[in-house]
């Protein structure tokens, strides 16, 4: 991987160097895992999530609920950095995708903020750092890889989202009203936004914030699973984009090409490691770590605090989907050892993921959002470092505070 070789052939070159040492295995068994691996049919809720949020961006939603995040933000100090979080967090319910979010806010945030005096490193980690709560709030496509190799509760998982992703929202937007107090960055309008102007706000923007609703709802009472939720959005995203008359079927090609090359990516990265997880189960390597780890660590907050280290280093140089199909087959019986919810571990494996998509060596979510605005890497870092100590102290709450996960879950499941 640090050849800029391809994450999927990577892994796959190192099953091919395990079939070489080992004559006895049958080749052919390597292909049907990674077919296996990308059959599960829980996984098809990527591909339709993805072109949800998709369509979402080509049929004028975003620009409806950003109009929507200023009028209920503008008067707070740094109103574009509020925004950026606030958009950040309703776009989580839309497309899934942290790095869609962050290349679309990069496009259409960070030059306005440039405009009204935010510096360029600022706006640019403001952005990537918020399109972290994009995989939290439900449907995050890490929630579906984690509950489809977990066997954890997809619709639980997503619930257990929204209070780990509002968490995260107040703290950025706190962050961001010291750190723009202090360095003067004003409010987007000083007057107050009247009934009217928050009403048609709202009227613009209420269709596709039902989303969400509809899809939790939906799998909650019984009538949807997962999968179907994602084909319900897709459908949902059509309907708006006719509506609101800026979909047609040129937009339509265009987000079906796109789903189709975004979803083959992760697919094949899926697949792949498929392989290299079916290699490591016949050495035994979860059976002994398991063995190892339960043997020796009998606390299980020292195990967590172990895993929370190990999952943010192993973030820094692997991708997220190929981390989890590697790991969690692993991790997630050790946790259930422990006594610990696959609910809870999910967050914290979700959120340890996410701070990985931002830290340099292997960053993807810093480097798209860094590629979009023309930031340099060293200003970027330089700027990230109250966030990161953001992203930490949240870190260890959503560790050892079980209720901020499974509160919600609790409530109403």
């Amino acid at each position: 991987m640090f050849l800029k070789v391809p994450v999927f052939a990577a892994v796959l070159a190192g099953t091919c160097t395990y079939l070489a040492m080992t004559p006895s295995v049958d080749g052919i068994v390597v292909v049907q895992k990674v077919l296996a691996g990308m059959s599960s049919i829980p996984l098809l809720a990527i591909a339709f999530f993805v072109g949800a949020g998709i369509l979402m961006n080509l049929s004028g939603i975003t620009h409806r609920i950003m109009n929507f995040c200023v009028a209920v933000t503008g008067r707070m100090a740094g109103g574009l950095a509020q925004v950026n979080v606030l958009l950040s967090t309703l776009m989580g319910g839309l497309s899934g995708s942290n790095l869609a979010d962050a290349a679309m806010q990069g496009k259409l945030l960070v030059p306005e903020m440039e405009k009204r005096g935010y510096s360029k490193e600022f706006s640019t980690v403001v952005t990537a750092v918020s399109s972290m709560i994009t995989p939290l709030i439900p449907p995050g496509i890490g929630m579906i890889v984690y509950g489809s190799l977990a066997n954890a509760s997809i619709g639980r998982l997503f619930i257990a989202g929204i209070s780990v992703g509002l968490m995260l929202m107040i703290a950025m937007m706190t962050l961001n009203y010291f750190i723009s107090k202090k360095r003067g960055y004003k409010a987007i309008r000083e007057d107050k936004v009247s009934s009217r102007e928050f009403m048609m706000a709202l009227k613009e923007a209420i269709l596709p914030l039902c989303l969400p609703i509809v899809i939790i709802g939906g799998i909650r009472i019984g009538i949807i699973t997962p999968t179907e939720a994602g084909a319900t959005a897709v459908i949902y995203a059509v309907i708006l984009g006719f509506v609101y008359r800026e979909l047609n079927f040129k937009k339509i090609f265009m987000a079906l090409k796109e789903t189709l090359l975004t979803t083959s990516s992760i697919m094949l990265i899926i697949g792949a490691v498929s392989a290299i997880a079916w290699v490591f189960t016949k050495e035994r390597i979860p059976q002994t770590l398991l063995q190892f780890i339960v043997t020796n660590i009998d606390n299980k907050y020292i195990f967590l605090f172990l895993v929370n280290i190990f999952l943010i280093v192993v973030g820094m140089f692997v991708e997220g989907n190929a981390a989890a199909v590697m790991l969690i087959p692993i991790l997630a019986p050790i946790a259930s050892a422990y006594d610990i919810s696959l609910i809870h571990f999910g967050m914290i494996w979700v959120f340890n993921m996410s701070i990985g998509n931002i830290t340099p060596p292997m960053g993807t979510l810093m480097y798209v959002t860094c590629g979009v605005t023309n930031c340099n890497i060293k200003g970027f870092l330089r700027e990230a470092v109250p966030y990161f100590i953001l992203l930490v102290i949240c870190l260890i709450l959503i560790t050892y505070v079980p209720g901020i996960s499974l509160g919600l879950v609790n409530l109403l499941w």
